[in-house]
């Protein structure tokens, strides 16, 4: 018995590794998981990440660096030096000096022999080791150049803020968009029973002699019109789905299911009091971007200005070196010489041929054009803000017109209904209202959706939901 429940367990768990894992979705899990998981923001985090490291490599340059060489040469065929032969007495033997040299040829004691004499100074091997420590003890640019870097962390930061705000938005346009498709695929598809049906009922009457034949005619029109839609819908809807999974960075063929509805979205999305939301445009973060462009080129004529003045270098090197005609230096019996020393190094730039002067003239031409397209950027937010603002506004009177116009169309095409069936009505009559009550069917739709697109380009302007990162979770990860 207890061998067929571990068969029988065995098989359960083949059956669910067997399955296909399936995303389901809320709105607001679905932003959480693509700011998490989308390729957008995980390349804006590591862009942070590479920032971090950057600041870290402008610090290090103030701290001390020490560097080793290790270097063996082999001297195949010496290099051979001429020395001339008058440095020499007539034994061969070395005279001690130049100036005994001299002393001797003037006595007449030497006969100064003609020509050179070749000989070899050193040793075919050598081994030499040295370790050196430098340190920057003075350079303004370098400052210039940390404060820089600080600045670019905080641009880098503000664009990963803007990442996850443009993202968000993406999520929110790709779920409405999908539930969209849903929505259309429902109502289509009860349009075309309800057609079916009338369809249905019209034949029967034209067999009988009671209707033309041009009302059967009529309603097949407006059926394989709508069949049209149906098919359209569901090829939107499936691309949409991909589109979907996109954005949240999960492979175009996962299945992914939407928990929310287009109307509970809707009715969620309507929000009167973001209407009076004050606009801060500080809060902005195209705003907060081109002031960090403003500031990086700031400190870029500083860093630019600050290279005409003096540097200062400190340095202390050790380093040991050995000699011989043979390879035996691992040999106790080795001799080694050491040598050490250290000294500071003082750098004063004094003619540059106007080199610094045409960079610091540039650097100054950049700061400016940041500073007109800081004054650009400004116009244009406030300008973005009134135009999403009346964008939402009118998506909201719009909702609630078209919500009425659907119930008109509904009543309308009720009453049509009825007169065809008695006869009181022209199938054209019946069609041109089915047609009607279909068209204001999907702008209700595009109404609802577009309440929840306006709402949600309105609070990336406003920047409302903070979606600023962690530093520390940044260094944590990477």
């Amino acid at each position: 018995m207890k061998k067929y429940i571990i068969i029988l367990c065995s098989l359960i768990s083949l059956q669910g590794l067997g399955q296909e894992k399936v995303y389901s979705f809320s709105l607001e899990e679905a932003i959480s998981f693509a700011i998490d998981s989308s390729y957008a923001t995980i390349n804006s985090r590591r862009e942070i990440a590479k920032a971090l490291k950057l600041k870290w490599e402008a610090t290090a340059m103030r701290l001390p660096q020490i560097g080793a060489n290790i270097s063996y040469q082999n001297n195949i065929s010496q290099q051979v030096s001429l020395l001339p032969a008058a440095a020499f007495d007539n034994t061969t033997s070395v005279i001690n000096t130049v100036e005994e040299f001299f002393d001797l040829e003037a006595n007449g004691q030497v006969t100064p022999p003609e020509g050179y004499i070749p000989v070899i100074f050193g040793t075919k091997q050598s081994v030499n080791a040295s370790v050196t420590l430098n340190q920057l003890l003075f350079d303004v640019s370098y400052l210039f150049a940390l404060e820089g870097v600080k600045s670019f962390l905080t641009f880098n930061e503000n664009v990963n803020e803007k990442t996850n705000l443009e993202v968000r938005k993406q999520v929110i346009n790709a779920y409405g968009n999908v539930l969209v498709a849903q929505e259309l695929i429902a109502i289509t598809e009860k349009n075309i029973s309800n057609l079916e049906k009338n369809l249905f009922e019209v034949t029967k009457i034209f067999e009988n002699g009671l209707t033309e034949e041009q009302s059967v005619q009529q309603l097949e029109i407006t059926l394989l019109n709508e069949k049209t839609q149906l098919s359209n819908a569901k090829r939107s809807q499936s691309i949409s789905k991909q589109l979907f999974n996109l954005t949240l960075g999960i492979d175009v063929s996962q299945k992914v299911s939407l928990n929310n509805t287009l109307k509970e979205l809707t009715a969620k999305n309507i929000s009167l009091a973001l209407l009076d939301k004050a606009f801060t445009i500080e809060e902005n973060l195209d705003y907060k971007i081109a002031g960090n462009i403003t500031e990086q080129r700031r400190i870029e004529l500083k860093l630019e200005q600050s290279k005409g003045m003096p540097s200062i270098n400190g340095f202390i090197n050790y380093g040991t070196a050995g000699f011989g005609n043979q390879f035996n230096f691992f040999d106790g019996k080795q001799s080694w010489y050491q040598s050490s020393a250290f000294g500071i190094n003082l750098n004063v730039p004094v003619f540059s041929s106007g080199l610094r002067s045409a960079r610091n003239q540039k650097a100054r031409i950049s700061l400016e054009q940041s500073k007109t397209e800081l004054e650009e950027t400004t116009q244009r937010v406030k300008l973005n803000y009134k135009t999403a603002r009346s964008n939402y506004q009118f998506a909201i009177e719009r909702h609630e017109n078209t919500k009425k116009n659907l119930a008109l169309a509904e009543s309308i095409e009720n009453k049509n209904q009825v007169k065809f069936k008695e006869g009181l009505a022209t199938s054209f009559d019946l069609r041109q209202a089915q047609t009607q009550l279909y068209g204001i069917q999907q702008q209700y739709i595009a109404a609802m959706l577009d309440i929840i697109k306006t709402k949600a380009e309105m609070e990336t302007v406003l920047n409302t939901p903070k979606l600023k990162i962690s530093i520390q979770e940044i260094k944590n990860k990477y």
